[in-house]
């Protein structure tokens, strides 16, 4: 019975998958923009992960610049840490350390590619936000400071 059962958990565990981060992209989000711009892989900061508070997400899409942009905005002078991954399945995930809602966000509105932001509370200590797309669309991630701000540019 215990043989059967190992060949049953080893047959199963081919099928079982999850994120490898040696298969994908990581790069480290800058304070200026690169206008290098992807559609998978990981992506993080690495700014000192004080307290901090999300006030906003705005949005805009000019059609001369080519890409929608949203921007997180934070009430301290730096961002956040933050750790995010773009997946293939038209979303980007984002965790804030150390971040707290200030209040109900606003929809965004008026928007070129985003179909929605999500926020879920992790725990006292910090932030997620699922963002997702209404088709494949490649990003640019950076951050801004006085005020603290990550930024993405969308684009198809």
């Amino acid at each position: 019975m215990k043989f059967v059962f190992l060949i049953l958990v080893i047959l199963s565990a081919n099928s079982i998958s999850a994120q490898n981060l040696l298969k994908e992209r990581i790069w480290k989000i800058s304070d200026r923009k690169r206008s290098i711009f992807f559609d998978k892989g990981v992506f993080h900061s690495d700014l000192k992960a004080s307290n901090q508070m999300l006030q906003g997400v705005r949005n805009s899409y000019v059609s001369a610049r080519g890409y929608e942009r949203v921007v997180f905005d934070f009430a301290s002078q730096n961002p956040p840490k933050v750790y995010g991954y773009i997946s293939e399945d038209n979303k980007i995930y984002i965790d804030f350390f150390n971040t707290v809602l200030e209040k109900a966000i606003e929809p965004v509105s008026g928007v070129k590619y985003v179909k929605g932001i999500n926020f879920y509370n992790i725990d006292s200590d910090g932030l997620s936000a699922e963002i997702t797309f209404k088709s494949k669309v490649s990003v640019d991630i950076f951050y801004l400071s006085n005020p603290g701000r990550i930024v993405i540019d969308i684009k198809k």
